[in-house]
Formats: C-alpha cells, sequence, structure tokens
C-alpha cells in the first residue's frame, strides 16, 4: 500500500465497517479464493475511486478485492452510496 492519502484509509475504513461480520467472513473466503468469475463485479479496494470493476479473464489481486457476490445487495447499494458522497466532497 504505497503512496496511499489518510483520507484513502478513511475511506477503507468506513466502507469496512459497512459490512457485517458474516460479510467480512465471506470477503476474507474470497480473497483465498482463486478467481472471479467473468462478468462478476468487484471493488479494487487499494482504488476505491476507479469505481465498480467487471471481472474479465486474467489475473485479478483476490487479495484486495470486495466482491459484490460476497456482501449483501443491501451492503453493495450503501458501500456504493459511499463512495459516490467520498467522491463529491473531493
Amino acid at each position: 500500500m504505497k503512496n496511499i492519502r489518510k483520507s484513502d484509509y478513511v475511506t477503507r475504513d468506513s466502507i469496512m465497517k459497512l459490512l457485517s461480520d458474516d460479510e467480512i467472513a465471506r470477503v476474507s473466503t474470497a480473497e483465498a479464493g482463486s478467481q472471479l468469475s467473468n462478468g462478476d463485479e468487484y471493488l479494487d479496494m487499494e482504488h476505491f475511486e476507479e469505481g465498480v470493476h467487471k471481472a474479465k479473464s486474467g489475473k485479478i489481486p483476490m487479495g484486495r478485492v470486495l466482491s459484490r457476490n460476497s456482501v449483501r445487495e443491501q451492503t453493495w447499494r450503501a458501500i456504493l452510496a459511499k463512495l459516490a458522497s467520498a467522491s463529491a466532497a473531493k
């Protein structure tokens, strides 16, 4: 995590606080998994400013992925709203 601003940590921390204990466990399990399926949506936790990505063929660094499939739909919407408000505040 090179050259990460303090505001990026606050955003990452605030995103992780939106997850339930069960979702955190699923995210941790997904990080140890092999790959996302083609078309799966995810966020790069080191580059939230890039927004939502769709998995394509090729390697995705799973250790920093927050997969939409790992969280409830309500949590995913809350995460996207948090990112939108953080982006608007810059």
